[in-house]
């Protein structure tokens, strides 16, 4: 396979994985907004952190104005992580490999496009219009996940869209862990209700799952524990991780080449700092810097990657 084949298909997966992140926290955000009674404290500032680069007075000018945080992080040319330009770059890694993927997928990323770069698109923002819009964009992100993997060959090219998806995935697990803890300054120790982290869960789908199996109130850990080491979540940490090293034995198994034992090295240390740390260890002191060190090292994986498969400089 080419390289610039690959790297298409990577980020392919990365741009429509990111997406999918965005609209799920996007709706999660506003509908829990519509209950300003019990989520009082709740904005669209941990949004906005996220997915643009506001500096904090644009953050505070938009965190309570739904319509305008809306507007930038769906369908804002100016911001770089909006819903419109991933949609518009994963387009482009599509049209130009489409020999490589199959042709259920390009029109599912070409459908999208064309439904994010409709006439008037902010119109549909306000209002009553907003949800339903939402609701059909997160629509076409999951049917793209239903039909890539209902139809994409089990080869070299899918190895590396799985790979861009769960490198992916596991960084916006890190960043909305990072940014719901730091709400409460990554004290543990004082606890607090389960609305507390509800607007995380449900932006990682996760809420249901929660609820269904941790039975303690400790709801500080137990929400920290399903996001960073709960193997049975699809978005936690340890997960993510372990997908990101099965696909990269997979593309990696006829290789023997000097980067291919130092890519291991640096993937092998990630995950087994995930499967050994002991989560006891896991305090006020140590979790901003055990997320930070964990997003710099799978970043780190990443841009490794790329310069050995993608003929990165």
């Amino acid at each position: 396979m080419l390289s610039r084949t690959a790297d298409s298909m990577f980020w392919l997966n990365r741009y429509m994985e990111r997406s999918d992140g965005l609209l799920r926290g996007i709706k999660t955000h506003y509908i829990l907004l519509l209950d300003k009674g019990v989520n009082e404290n709740l904005t669209w500032r941990p949004m906005l952190e996220i997915f643009t680069t506001c500096n904090e007075e644009d953050v505070l000018s938009l965190e309570h104005n739904t319509e305008a945080a809306l507007q930038k992080l769906i369908s804002d040319t100016d911001n770089l992580n909006s819903l419109k330009i991933l949609i518009t770059r994963a387009r482009e890694n599509a049209r130009g490999m489409q020999d490589h993927i199959t042709k259920e997928v390009w029109e599912q990323v070409n459908q999208m496009y064309h439904l994010i770069n409709q006439s008037a698109p902010d119109s549909h923002l306000r209002g009553f219009e907003a949800i339903k819009t939402i609701d059909s964009l997160t629509n076409e992100c999951i049917l793209y996940n239903g039909v890539a993997d209902t139809t994409m060959p089990r080869g070299m090219g899918w190895n590396f869209m799985s790979l861009g998806k769960y490198i992916e995935r596991c960084l916006l697990t890190i960043e909305m862990t990072n940014k719901y803890y730091s709400l409460i300054d990554y004290t543990l120790e004082e606890e607090k209700d389960i609305l507390q982290w509800r607007p995380m869960l449900l932006a990682l789908s996760g809420y249901e799952l929660h609820l269904k199996t941790y039975r303690s109130s400790e709801h500080n850990l137990n929400a920290l524990h399903q996001v960073l080491f709960n193997e049975n979540f699809t978005r936690s940490v340890l997960y993510t991780l372990l997908r990101v090293d099965k696909y990269f034995k997979e593309v990696t198994k006829d290789n023997n080449s000097e980067e291919k034992e130092a890519l291991t090295k640096c993937l092998g240390r990630l995950v087994s700092k995930l499967q050994y740390t002991d989560f006891e260890s896991i305090n006020q002191l140590t979790l901003q810097k055990f997320l930070s060190e964990t997003r710099k090292e799978l970043v780190e994986f990443s841009k490794m990657l790329a310069q050995c498969f993608f003929s990165y400089s």
